[in-house]
């Protein structure tokens, strides 16, 4: 057959699939529903073609234009955008049963065992089991009481680094420190080992982790586009089946090399929380029996969900710090004044630092480590007097409602006294919480899937962060110029999470003289 007639063929079947497909679509359910707002779409991609590679502020763009709830379709996926308090707070918690559960990719149902774990397991009798044990027993305040020292330890690697590296006048990569931190709390939590170390483990867990989190935010086609639902096009399954694979052998060999050790019984002062998942995989008692699948991707969630966040708050909060230096200055007058210069800050000292903690809350507003999170809808509901149909993907843009307007003044700049029971810019700081009950800033989400770790970034995240501030003073390198850079690049990376484009990159100067060693 000759190419053009096969052209023009093939073009002419695709047009009338989709001629038909829009016809049939217009005489649905779905067809004659009141959606909200939406921009016009093109055949097949839908809006895909609107979005760039930060869709939290494209999802702001197009809210701006058409309204505080909006749908697009994304390929051949339902798409309903949140974009204000009021809208996040109706879907969340008027609507929050509708939306409890969250939208599976392809990359998502590999790694996951099929939802096996916590993070993306359906709303059910399985998941609020797991929310129970979560928050009751492996982040309960028990749990993270007996961790205090592993956390502080952790803290004292960081400054020992730190101080070796101010003795020497050398540049610190403060963001991959920060982020040592965090991965390391975490890991010996729930494996018992860090996950910066050069052992097996270590490596092995750092790399697989890194990979899936960067896989997770790329961007797929199969997922949206139906009929390359069973196609590869960009080869990103085939990553994700390596990746599961690497996972697997690893954690296998971990949890063997546990069981082993199980069985000896010996005594150890605290479990981790791969110890207390065997436990209840061992309990015959238990009211849901935990298989294998289960264990491994509870420890995938929370390794990747844990990965990083943490230390990009602090990442964010020093550079705006280093580019303010009078708040800098306001933020150690606070720490010595409190704690003084002959210890050093401690997690019990957090509650008696106000300053500090109103710096943690606006880097959360204007630096959310999770721009935007997701839902699915179970069932059709209203929302705004919309109609929001079954299956829809709800994407609560949490990047814009830490700037609504209505509810912040001068919305895009740093200014940690909003916080401040007297401060500028926001009269109702007392009815801003980080856990998202007021809807004002969603840093861990909100509702029945919010996140469980919150309790533990409270702790961890202030505390790292007032270290750097009484121990050091921070200047920007010069990068071999006469004249070092007058301020730190603000610039954003894009991916599921907003980590800086460049790294933080400071030359640290010992503060405090004699430093005091312990924490």
């Amino acid at each position: 057959m000759d190419m053009a007639i096969l052209f023009s063929t093939i073009t002419f079947l695709i047009f009338t699939a989709i001629l038909c497909r829009n016809f049939l679509f217009s005489k649905t359910k779905l067809g004659q529903m009141h959606l909200p707002p939406s921009p016009m779409r093109l055949p097949i991609i839908g809006h895909l073609h609107l979005l760039n590679n930060t869709p939290h502020s494209s999802f702001h763009n197009l809210c701006k234009l058409y309204g505080p709830l909006i749908h697009l379709r994304l390929g051949s996926e339902i798409c309903i955008i949140a974009s204000t308090p009021e809208t996040a707070k109706e879907c969340l918690i008027t609507n929050g049963l509708t939306f409890a559960s969250r939208p599976v990719n392809i990359v998502i149902d590999l790694l996951t065992y099929d939802s096996a774990g916590f993070g993306f397991a359906p709303y059910g009798t399985y998941w609020q089991f797991m929310k129970k044990i979560v928050t009751t027993e492996l982040l309960g305040e028990r749990t993270l009481t007996q961790l205090q020292r592993l956390r502080a330890d952790e803290a004292s690697e960081l400054i020992s680094i730190l101080l070796n590296k101010a003795n020497s006048g050398k540049v610190v990569n403060l963001s991959e420190e920060v982020a040592k931190v965090s991965n390391n709390i975490i890991s010996r939590m729930m494996l018992g080992f860090r996950c910066s170390g050069e052992d097996e483990w270590g490596k092995g867990i750092r790399s697989v982790v890194r990979e899936a989190t960067e896989i997770i935010a790329t961007f797929n086609l199969s997922d949206f586009i139906w009929f390359l639902r069973h196609i590869d096009v960009q080869g990103i399954k085939k990553r994700a089946m390596n990746i599961q694979f690497r996972f697997d052998t690893l954690l296998e060999k971990i949890i063997k090399e546990r069981e082993q050790v199980r069985r000896k019984k010996v005594e150890k002062s605290s479990k981790d929380f791969l110890d207390m998942l065997l436990d209840l995989s061992e309990d015959e008692s238990s009211k849901i029996k935990l298989t294998r699948a289960n264990i491994k991707a509870f420890m995938f969630d929370f390794l990747t969900a844990a990965t990083d966040t943490s230390g990009i708050v602090v990442e964010w909060a020093m550079s705006e710090l280093v580019n303010n230096p009078a708040l800098m200055e306001k933020a150690k007058e606070e720490i010595d004044s409190v704690v003084g210069k002959n210890r050093l800050v401690k997690e019990s000292d957090i509650a008696n630092l106000p300053y500090l903690q109103a710096i943690f809350k606006e880097t959360l507003r204007l630096h959310p480590p999770i721009p935007i999170f997701e839902r699915e809808s179970t069932e059709d509901c209203k929302v705004a007097g919309y109609d929001i149909p079954a299956k829809s993907i709800l994407f609560i843009n949490n990047w814009s409602i830490c700037r609504d307007p209505k509810t912040w003044k001068n919305p895009f700049k740093f200014q940690p006294e909003r916080f401040m029971s007297q401060g500028p810019g926001n009269e109702n700081a007392s009815m801003v919480d980080v856990r998202g009950q007021h809807f004002n800033i969603l840093p861990f989400g909100s509702g029945r899937r919010g996140c469980p770790g919150v309790a533990l970034a409270v702790q961890v995240v202030p505390t790292v962060l007032a270290l750097l501030i009484q121990g050091f003073d921070w200047s920007i390198p010069s990068n071999g110029n006469e004249v070092a850079p007058k301020v730190v690049d603000m610039s954003e990376r894009p991916g599921l999470t907003v980590p800086k484009a460049k790294p933080l990159m400071l030359v640290p100067s010992i503060r405090l003289n004699p430093f005091p060693m312990s924490i």
